[in-house]
């Protein structure tokens, strides 16, 4: 047992007191790929088992020697509310399925049960047990306002109170075998946030990753399912797919939503099924890999046009983690700059510049379409040209203006930028509050505003001279100019 993957986590308890049904099941289950059972044909161990172990849920026999199904199933409610309970019995009357529902039974099956029956009842079971323990640990979470592996997080830089609630989310859903959503524009740390779900889980198995973008069909299946040797041509000896690689450990799959149509099916079998079959082969093999795919793609606007399937949406959606851009994250700016400044001090070999408290006005006027990624790269070039002395602001101007100049000409055409009234403003008044509006953004520094409005520092000010009783937004002060 401690070669094969096992699952779930936690075992699930068979009882029943015949002995030759308790191995029928037991071989059903590891035929399916549950292979975490305990089975107990005294009901009188039940309690004890239940002491000592950790268990996803209990499939339990009514009528049994010593203590009943219909006691045990009072026990268990009453000890360990938090368990599933399924009960198995030859009774086929509705008024004692209706009790044992009453009493707070998840499921109730009659006997003789079949193999797909079992298996599904199996699988819903143990969604549930991970639900209720994720909702309990979410609610911990949120009293406490702590972090319970704050280690998991420290590639992530961030002081942001939205961030630290995701943070939070993930360590309630570590536990689970169900697949893991990512989704956020480019540059926002998608992968980075799959590292830190992989440390959570605590995985011994490693974190495998893969872009799926751009893979036809019989590359993504070989990819990640694998080959037998003699599967097609050049295939002279059996190669393993990363899902087996990812044994025991995470499996990440970036841009999920460039994914083919037929590739797609065979991830929604790999998810519902957690087997999969080589290239080659007709003998099915087990998955215990914890499945986290990304996007940056509306999955759901993909939907809508036949580009992505439903029930796999569905079948990923299961855990979703919707990363903030870093315009909605901009009290991240200061540590995210200092970070990248050391880090490019480092790669150049120079001491780590200082930089003037303008920088952060001015970076927090731009919207930053690639996210973190294309900050650190803004701050790498400007410290790569970087001589002594202060950090000047020129470089970063010339990144921003030239990102800005770099935008598809059709979507400035479709920016509506400026939406008016019934009433349409007068000139001056458009003037003056576009000044006022730059000068808010800017943190009222001229010098970033009247980069952002085009015009010289000089123009801005003999604007600014103009506007009677201009309020400066940073702190409130009315400053009136004469004419």
């Amino acid at each position: 047992m401690t070669e094969e993957m096992i699952f779930p986590k936690n075992p699930i308890l068979l009882v029943d007191d015949e002995e030759y049904l308790l191995q029928s099941f037991e071989l059903t289950l590891n035929d399916n790929g549950i292979n975490n059972i305990i089975t107990v044909s005294d009901s009188r161990k039940v309690e004890t088992v239940l002491d000592k172990n950790e268990i996803t849920s209990v499939f339990l026999d009514l009528s049994m020697p010593h203590i009943s199904g219909i006691q045990l199933l009072d026990k268990i409610k009453q000890n360990h509310p938090q368990i599933p309970v399924v009960i198995i019995t030859g009774d086929n009357e509705l008024e004692t399925a209706v009790k044992c529902m009453k009493m707070g039974a998840f499921d109730y099956i009659v006997k003789p049960v079949e193999e797909s029956k079992l298996v599904s009842t199996v699988k819903r079971a143990i969604e549930l047990r991970d639900l209720r323990s994720e909702n309990e640990k979410l609610k911990s979470s949120l009293i406490s306002n702590e972090l319970q592996n704050p280690e998991a997080f420290e590639e992530i830089i961030t002081v942001n109170a939205k961030m630290r609630s995701i943070f939070q989310y993930m360590e309630a859903i570590s536990n689970t075998t169900e697949p893991v959503l990512i989704t956020g524009e480019t540059g926002v740390g998608k992968e980075l946030i799959a590292k830190a779900m992989h440390k959570l889980t605590g995985r011994k198995g490693q974190f495998v990753t893969t872009n799926v973008a751009g893979l036809d069909d019989q590359m993504f299946t070989d990819t990640l399912f694998g080959h037998k040797k003699g599967a097609f041509t050049d295939a002279n000896q059996d190669r393993p797919g990363l899902i087996e690689k990812a044994k025991g450990g995470t499996l990440f799959l970036d841009e999920i939503g460039d994914l083919s149509l037929l590739s797609q099916v065979k991830l929604l079998r790999l998810l519902q099924e957690k087997e999969y079959y080589p290239l080659g082969s007709d003998e099915p093999k087990f998955s215990d890999a914890l499945i986290i795919a990304a996007t940056n793609k509306n999955l759901y606007t993909l939907q809508e046009e036949g580009k992505f399937r439903k029930d796999l949406y569905y079948r990923l959606n299961v855990h979703h983690i919707n990363l903030i851009p870093l315009r909605e994250r901009l009290d991240d700016l200061p540590v995210l700059v200092d970070y990248f400044m050391e880090q490019a001090a480092k790669l150049f070999g120079k001491k780590k510049p200082a930089y003037p408290p303008e920088l952060i006005k001015l970076l927090s006027t731009y919207h930053f379409p690639g996210n973190i990624r294309e900050l650190q790269a803004i701050i790498f070039n400007a410290v790569s040209v970087h001589k002594s002395g202060i950090l000047p602001l020129r470089p970063f101007y010339e990144s921003i203006e030239r990102k800005q100049e770099d935008f598809d000409e059709n979507e400035i055409k479709n920016l509506h930028k400026v939406s008016f009234s019934e009433q349409l403003p007068t000139i001056k008044e458009l003037t003056n509050e576009l000044i006022k509006e730059a000068m808010k953004r800017a943190g009222n520094n001229q010098s970033i505003a009247a980069k952002m409005l085009g015009i010289t520092r000089q123009a801005l000010n003999k604007r600014l001279l103009n506007m009677q009783g201009f309020q400066s937004p940073s702190n409130g002060k009315n400053y009136y100019f004469s004419n």
